[in-house]
This record gives structure tokens, sequence and C-alpha cells, in this order.
């Protein structure tokens, strides 16, 4: 039985990945029966896919799968990255040391992650450290649209940690882009955080690539 904190990714990987395809409808008495779960926390769940894109609901035939194609999925990639960016700029001028003191703890937590080799694991610590960066920025609306950003960015992102010792290279990105904060250089923060989020050339394709590998394990795991 899938556990209710686990039940939204493992929807939101199997859609995803093509377990259920685009427009395919998302039964949940189906999917109640499938998670061995009540119609309640699959419902909470189709909701929160819903706000985060992957999931459209429709008069008559209630919740769909919506997946993304390449080039949606990189017009994605390419905003957040400038967001992204612009909070490590902002943050490089602005941070406090209470700033300081929860970006080297959230930063030491990825180090532990990182060293175990857990890519899910070291995906939401990774998620803390991006927050983290966007709190010490200070400005509100960015930390808002960012948080709605990485909401539909979250499936693509964790799948890309898999690939090719991305884990590792993401750590040392980290502590090059925490330098460049501490140091108040604004503009090599602002482009080291955007280099370290945007997908392109051979990192691009190794996550569609990525995608295209997934269903069957996804139905083993199932």
């Amino acid at each position: 039985m899938v556990q209710r904190s686990q039940l939204r990714d493992a929807l939101e990987e199997e859609i995803v990945n093509g377990v259920f395809g685009k427009g395919v409808r998302l039964d949940e008495q189906e999917l109640a029966r499938r998670y061995g779960t009540s119609r309640t926390p699959i419902r909470e769940a189709l909701m929160q896919l819903s706000a985060a894109g992957l999931v459209e609901m429709r008069p008559r035939r209630g919740a769909v799968a919506v997946v993304p194609d390449a080039q949606r999925l990189m017009e994605m990639f390419e905003v957040a990255a400038e967001m992204e960016g612009m909070a490590a700029r902002l943050a490089a001028r602005r941070w406090t040391e209470a700033d300081n003191k929860q970006l080297l703890a959230v930063h030491a937590a990825c180090r532990r992650k990182a060293e175990a080799g857990d890519a899910d694991a070291y995906y939401y610590e990774n998620e803390v450290f991006h927050e983290a960066i966007a709190a010490a920025s200070h400005s509100g609306f960015l930390q808002e649209q960012l948080t709605a950003l990485r909401r539909r960015l979250k499936p693509y992102r964790r799948l890309q940690l898999r690939t090719h010792n991305r884990v590792g290279a993401s750590f040392a990105e980290h502590d090059a882009i925490l330098a460049a904060i501490f140091a108040h250089d604004a503009e090599e923060a602002e482009r080291l955080l955007r280099d370290h989020v945007l997908v392109q050339g051979d990192r691009f394709a190794d996550l569609v690539a990525s995608l295209a590998e997934l269903p069957a394990a996804a139905v083993r795991k199932a």
C-alpha cells in the first residue's frame, strides 16, 4: 500500500513516464484499488497534480492526464532558470547572517544525500536549497512565483537527477553558487544558478531519453 505522503509522487511519476498517457481518464475508484487506498487521498493527490499542471479536471470526464511536449518542457526550464538566477542575484546582494546559517545547513543536508547516492532523497534536499536561496532574495513575490514553477517542473527535475551522475555534478555546482552568493558577487551567482537549472544540449536529450525509458519500470513498481 502506498502511503499518503508517497501517493502524489507515485501518481506524478506514472503520468510523466507514460503509464497514464496524455488524455487518459484517471478514475478515482480504479486508482484507489491500484494503490490500495481510499478515494479521498486519491482525490487530494489529483487536485494537487491539477495545480501542478499534470492533471486537468474536465466536465463530465473528471481528471485526465496532461503531459507537456518537449518544446513546452524546454520553455518551462528556460523561464525557471531565469527566475532562479534572479533569486541568486538578489540573494548575493541581500543575504543576512540568518540566511547564511540556513544556506550552510541545507547545503550540508544536500552533501549527506549526495554522498549516500540517493537521487530522489537528494532531490528533496535540493529543493530546500533552492528555496533557501529564494528566501535570501527577500522578495516575497519572486518566492511565490518560483514555488509555483518548481511544482510544475518537480517530476522532470527528479528524473534529471537520476541521469549520468547528475547528483554529484549538482552538488559541486551548489558549492560554486554559494561561494558567489557569500562573496556578494551578484552577476556570478546569477550566471551559475541559471546554468545550474537550465536543461540544454546533452542534458535535455538525456532527460527526454529517460522519460522514454521509464514506463516499463513504472509498471513493475506499481
